[in-house]
């Protein structure tokens, strides 16, 4: 099947350990878009948090964010958004707050937190997002959010994730894009329903669509395009699911496959 869009995710898959985006996959992506090729980021960071990358590789044709939960313009205009209801969210909020585990919430620009410690110092470092402290979320949130993040030792987090699959399975949709975090966003806020969305919008077929990820919050993604291609530095649990691979984020992965075996 021909090619005719791309969609990755950005941490630990296009963008380098220092978060950056080389010139190489920079020109490899604006040489896909000259094809004819959707360029479609996906990650679970917010709208803003998202744009300097979107910005530098100054070619695509929409970004999903929030794992899903919404699709902007490269304008920044809303298309798409799935929400999380308030009496949910309070579950959530409260799930975390009695495990005395640190949790945030977010607007398209901002982070709300709920305990001031390294985690809310460090997330606004790697999003370069502003946090703001808001203490108990279930008080702070008072209309539907796009995601809600717990934050803990990757051990904590692992039980925590299937505690919380046992409460919230079939009402939210449940995923770590980082060991350290356990994301849950509204049911049908995934990356491979957003890009089922965006084939629909832009008028191409799953089938012709090639998606690259490195963790859990990239599995429905990479399982619901005609081809899902994991990172060499992806998580064990997601290589060994079989998908074919490319070099790792700090090697330029995604451009390099696209290169070898896309760009014609």
């Amino acid at each position: 099947m021909p090619v005719r869009a791309i969609a990755f995710d950005l941490d630990d898959t296009l963008l380098r350990s220092d978060l950056t985006v080389s010139d190489y996959t920079v020109g490899v992506l604006r040489q896909a878009k000259a094809q004819g090729i959707f360029i479609l980021p996906a990650s679970g960071r917010t709208r803003d948090s998202m744009w300097p990358a979107v910005r530098r590789i100054g070619c695509a044709s929409a970004f999903i964010s929030c794992n899903g939960a919404d699709v902007w313009t490269t304008d920044r205009e809303l298309l798409m958004q799935e929400l999380l209801d308030v009496a949910l969210a309070h579950e959530v909020a409260r799930f975390a707050a009695d495990r005395g585990v640190y949790c945030q919430t977010y607007s398209p620009d901002r982070f709300f937190y709920s305990m001031e410690n390294d985690y809310a110092v460090s997330y606004a470092r790697s999003s370069s997002l502003e946090g703001e402290y808001v203490g108990d979320l279930t008080a702070f949130i008072r209309q539907p959010v796009t995601k809600l993040l717990m934050m803990d030792t990757p051990e904590r987090i692992a039980a925590l994730y299937e505690e919380a699959r046992a409460l919230f399975d079939g009402r939210a949709s449940l995923t770590c894009s980082k060991p350290y975090f356990l994301e849950c966003n509204p049911l049908r806020a995934t990356k491979g329903n957003a890009l089922k969305w965006c084939a629909a919008h832009f008028g191409f077929d799953m089938s012709e669509l090639v998606a690259f990820g490195d963790s859990l919050n990239d599995l429905s993604m990479l399982e619901a395009a005609g081809t899902g291609v994991a990172m060499a530095n992806a998580r064990e649990d997601v290589k060994a699911l079989g998908f074919p691979q490319c070099r790792a984020n700090d090697e330029d992965g995604v451009a390099r496959y696209i290169e070898e075996n896309i760009l014609r």
